[in-house]
């Protein structure tokens, strides 16, 4: 039992959630406008138990080029701004994810994000366009 009381009491807070307020959020958002991202959503999944973060931001871009560019520009901004590296990247052609752990961003081409069609899988979660 003591082990369990020391374990609950060295235990780290967990760090406080985002907002669309937030510096983080609004330099993201702002990265994929400054590069011509299309149909801009976030997902604010804080209140779905399954979410892995508390935001999911998706955007379309019209070529494998701009997918590139976008999700280069939202790591080098952030990294600037925020001075905040992703936790994870998955680079490709037609979708591409930047993970900060709090919010995922995915970018992607157009006939990829209508055939994923993540807004369907999060549907019960509020959506804020830009």
């Amino acid at each position: 039992m003591e082990k369990i009381i020391t374990a609950l009491q060295e235990r780290k807070k967990a760090p406080a959630r985002l907002t669309k307020s937030s510096k983080l959020f609004k330099t993201i958002i702002s990265a994929i406008q400054e590069k011509k991202g299309e149909g801009i959503v976030a997902l604010d999944l804080k209140k779905i138990d399954e979410a892995v973060a508390d935001y999911f931001i998706l955007c379309e871009a019209r070529s494998n080029i701009q997918v590139k560019a976008i999700a280069q520009n939202i790591e080098q901004r952030v990294e600037m701004d925020c001075d905040e590296r992703p936790y994870h990247m998955e680079n490709g052609d037609k979708w591409t994810l930047v993970d900060y752990v709090n919010i995922v961003v995915h970018v992607f081409q157009h006939e990829d994000r209508m055939f994923y069609n993540l807004e369907s899988l999060w549907a019960d979660a509020p959506r804020t366009e830009y």
